[in-house]
């Protein structure tokens, strides 16, 4: 089975060919015969009922400083395709919702991965709050006063924005912090929607679990280590990935929630575990293949196709 696959990603120019799991799924799709086609989200229009894109062959390689070339750049009708992967980062602002809008004219004729309105409607932040047996006490509010309620109830709290992404702007406020008055102004300033607020969970020093699953079954998980100092535990910013295993916890974690999953099409998708606790649900750009190969762990690339693919047989 020989598909046309388009990808809507980030500059691949800019990407790290040993980290990034958008590289590693093109490795996969080329491996496996399927036709690249490469994009940025601005190159997507829709006019007169039709989603288009100004695309460019691609072809990939595991070279570091040569991992691509691309063709000459022409429109292209994106109904034709047979898969498009919508793989930018976040930010999940306006430019990506609309994104969502425009790709979900085409699905599911032409797959969209993850499901274009699925995506819309699971913020990874918001997603998780319907899972309420299995996360941390959390607050979701424009409102100073039930925060710092909130704060008074649990004492050491996380405090981070609705839409963020990678660990930005992700703060620990302890009780006895002087600094909440400012960090509440300081999100006024820069975001209109509301922040969220959680039980600061002292077992992060142990690690902050990335599970990851394919079509809702478990596929492979890392655990990320934060660096001395530092409350967050992405690897961008210190954190140090280690092998791990599954507590049973986890694994009523992942049954619970696989199901649904499945359900939305969200074929691709990453949860974040402290402890005993789900604090997000990634499903716009899942990270985490290559550090799971790297332990030893699933090809979850393959995984990752061997599901598209049975979706377009």
């Amino acid at each position: 089975m020989a598909l046309t696959v388009a990808i809507q990603m980030d500059p691949i120019e800019k990407i790290d060919i040993g980290g990034d799991s958008t590289f590693a799924l093109a490795l996969e799709a080329q491996k496996r015969g399927h036709g690249l086609l490469y994009y940025g989200p601005r190159d997507l229009t829709f006019r007169e009922n039709k989603v288009t894109a100004r695309v460019r062959p691609l072809n990939v390689r595991a070279v570091r400083g040569d991992h691509f070339a691309v063709g000459e750049e022409f429109v292209y009708d994106l109904s034709a395709a047979d898969v498009v992967l919508m793989r930018q980062d976040p930010p999940f602002d306006m430019a990506y919702i609309t994104a969502t809008h425009i790709l979900e004219r085409i699905h599911p004729r032409t797959l969209v991965v993850n499901d274009p309105a699925q995506v819309r409607n699971a913020p990874e932040k918001l997603f998780v709050t319907e899972f309420a047996d299995f996360i941390p006490p959390t607050l979701i509010t424009s409102d100073g006063r039930a925060i710092r309620e909130f704060r008074d109830e649990h004492k050491d709290i996380i405090l981070k924005p609705l839409y963020g992404n990678g660990g930005a702007g992700v703060f620990r406020v302890r009780p006895d912090d002087e600094n909440l008055g400012s960090l509440l102004e300081m999100f006024t300033a820069f975001y209109r929607e509301p922040v969220i607020v959680q039980r600061y969970l002292p077992e992060v020093r142990k690690g902050d679990k990335r599970i990851i699953l394919v079509d809702g079954e478990f596929a492979g998980a890392i655990n990320r280590v934060p660096a001395t100092g530092e409350a967050r535990s992405n690897m961008h910013v210190g954190g140090r990935p280690e092998k791990t295993e599954l507590s049973k916890r986890e694994r009523d974690i992942c049954a619970a929630i696989g199901p649904e999953l499945k359900r939305r099409g969200l074929i691709f998708t990453g949860i974040d575990v402290i402890g005993d606790y789900m604090t997000e649900i990634n499903v716009t750009s899942p990270t985490g293949i290559h550090e799971v190969a790297r332990f030893g762990g699933a090809d979850i690339a393959a995984l990752v196709w061997d599901a598209i693919e049975r979706r377009k047989s």
